[in-house]
């Protein structure tokens, strides 16, 4: 309920971080045709994301004869939280990390690396399909979607403010010299801005995917035990990543590398396991 709500309000100030640049650029007008843009390319990414992330970590669908173990788990936990069977897969890297997609309940996948499948028991593996399952449940990917258009809007309008204060750089009188001087502000602060909410979001997600996944096992130590696992893993054999999809995954595949916790996409670890020690049935 509370990262509900933090979501709600974050995105809120995405908005209106969206609607100020578009009127001291060229009022509701601008907003809204970078607004429309954005959102037909990430209609796009809506629907095509799932097979394109899939594609590039050559993740391979597996029948139940092939991987019983993941399949047993996925469909009692289906069960128990009333969704469709996803598709489940593999993908061939040792490193350890998991994560879901697809645009709907009905349309979800669920991909684990072999790595992960190596260092967890068959409970660690339940908590961590349980927060993977929970992404589905929550709608998470169309959260994200929504979020992604609004800050990809914000992007666009940076670039536009940057190049109107190019051209208004020939202006002298004060009121010109006012607006070059707001056209700057909007260029620097705006993305760094529509960055930090979109990133808080994403926490805000893994939050909640944490804490239903737990209630849907009726116990948060075994996601908890399985982040301690994944954690240490993921600095002694980090995974080959893009950060663009980063987020995706139940840890940060490239939390091996120096990277400040303001822009990261995942709470810390450690904040994660102590809130879901608190979870019992």
């Amino acid at each position: 309920m509370i990262n509900n709500f933090k979501t709600i309000i974050l995105l809120t100030l995405l908005t209106m971080l969206l609607v100020w640049i578009g009127q001291a650029i060229g009022g509701q007008q601008g907003a809204m045709f970078a607004f429309i843009f954005s959102l037909a390319m990430n209609f796009f990414a809506y629907w095509f994301s799932d097979k394109m992330v899939l594609a590039m970590y050559r993740a391979k669908a597996v029948t139940e004869n092939e991987a019983p173990e993941i399949y047993r788990i996925v469909k009692n936990l289906t069960m128990l939280s009333q969704l469709p069977m996803p598709k489940i897969y593999i993908i061939p890297q040792q490193g350890a990390n998991a994560f879901a997609t697809g645009r709907n309940p009905k349309h979800a996948a669920v991909a684990v690396t072999e790595g992960i499948l190596q260092i967890l028991n068959e409970e660690e593996l339940k908590g961590v399909l349980a927060h993977e399952l929970s992404h589905v449940k929550n709608r998470d990917i169309l959260v994200g979607t929504v979020v992604a258009s609004i800050a990809g809007a914000v992007m666009m309008l940076a670039n536009m403010a940057r190049w109107a204060a190019m051209f208004s750089g020939g202006s002298r009188d004060d009121r010109g010299r006012s607006n070059m001087i707001s056209l700057l502000v909007i260029t620097i602060v705006a993305p760094i801005a529509a960055m930090l909410i979109q990133m808080a979001i994403s926490r805000s997600r893994e939050y909640l995917a944490d804490e239903s996944g737990a209630k849907m096992i009726h116990n948060g130590m075994p996601l908890a035990n399985a982040l301690r696992k994944l954690e240490a893993q993921s600095k002694f054999r980090p995974m080959t990543a893009s950060p663009q999809s980063a987020h995706m995954f139940i840890v940060n595949p490239l939390s091996g590398q120096s990277l400040m916790t303001l822009f990261s996409t995942h709470p810390s670890t450690k904040s994660r396991i102590e809130k879901l020690e608190r979870i019992r049935s």
